[in-house]
């Protein structure tokens, strides 16, 4: 099981919107918060990411109250956690987000959004800008891994497809042929994707987290073990031999990489996957033996220990009718 995948699968990864962008200085644009954006373009997700395509020109970006970072054309930056964030001509400029009128067109014009700060004709940077979203609970380890911001080169040498991606974008924004929201909406998930596989390829020898412990060739197998058949009635025994450690090297190592044991690690992906079956309309019973559990009471038992309530209270919960 390639266990990256089967992440962004069950956190149902969505592209949301998508922004073409041109700024002539003096300009200044400011995130609103996360929870305004999803309430505007997708109503009952949980967790947004932002990230931004410089195509032309070069800004300063800064998380508020960070420190402005230098963006160049041919450069993507990533927002992995939605963090309110602020975009200029210059550093140290800010904006009133809650003026951000764009955010309320989302849903009545075809995309891409057309945004332009101050003159297009005259515009010395263009950006493609855009939104995911993505389950946060009850547990996402991917997200829980991820720095507050990521930059990664679109073009030169070692571009890849995110040139490719970079020129299908701008092409699509130009021409708004139909079925064009869709294609970008995929585009964006699939761009996130390959950025999530380039920092992996990229990370330090020494950091930790849920992608060390992918990349890491025996936590990667015992992951890769679990999320194949999270039904399985694993021990950690099961899981060294399937990794080829013993038990006491599985589990230092496992809890040191990923920050939580494995019988745990299992029990948190399950519950993701029993969230995902629950709110799709599935019967406790069904969703109890899908996740390897012998009874309705012992699921339930579970499931209140990860989430806070029982299966039943969460579905009669006003959380569980806005998702």
């Amino acid at each position: 099981m390639d266990a990256l995948s089967d992440v962004l699968k069950t956190v149902r990864l969505t592209g949301a919107i998508f922004f073409d962008c041109s700024a002539q200085a003096p300009w200044v644009a400011e995130q609103p918060p996360r929870e305004m954006i999803l309430k505007k373009i997708l109503a009952g997700a949980e967790h947004l990411i932002a990230y931004h395509l410089v195509v032309a020109g070069r800004c300063y970006a800064s998380l508020i109250g960070g420190e402005p970072m230098l963006v160049e054309a041919g450069e993507l930056l990533v927002f992995p956690h939605g963090d309110p964030h602020v975009l200029s001509s210059s550093p140290g400029m800010r904006a009133d987000p809650s003026a951000a009128g764009s955010f309320d067109a989302a849903n009545d014009g075809q995309m891409p959004l057309i945004v332009n700060y101050g003159s297009d004709a005259a515009a010395e940077a263009k950006f493609i800008c855009g939104y995911l979203a993505c389950d946060a609970r009850p547990f996402n380890p991917l997200i829980e891994s991820l720095p507050k911001v990521i930059t990664i080169r679109w073009q030169g040498g070692d571009a890849g497809w995110l040139g490719d991606f970079a020129r299908v974008a701008k092409a699509e924004s130009t021409s708004k042929r139909r079925g064009g929201e869709s294609v970008l909406a995929k585009l964006s998930e699939l761009m996130f994707i390959e950025v999530l596989r380039r920092y992996l390829e990229d990370l330090p020898p020494e950091r930790t987290g849920w992608l060390a412990g992918l990349r890491d060739p025996v936590i990667g197998k015992a992951l890769s073990l679990m999320h194949g058949a999270p039904e399985r009635n694993w021990t950690i025994e099961e899981l060294a031999r399937g990794a080829g450690v013993s038990r006491s090297v599985l589990a230092e190592r496992f809890s040191l990489l990923v920050g939580i044991p494995p019988m745990q690690y299992l029990a948190n992906w399950r519950m993701q996957i029993a969230w995902g079956l629950l709110r799709s309309g599935a019967n406790i019973a069904s969703v109890a033996a899908e996740t390897g559990y012998g009874s309705e009471a012992a699921f339930s038992r579970a499931f209140k220990k990860v989430v806070g309530m029982s299966p039943s209270a969460w579905r009669r919960s006003d959380g569980m009718a806005k998702k």
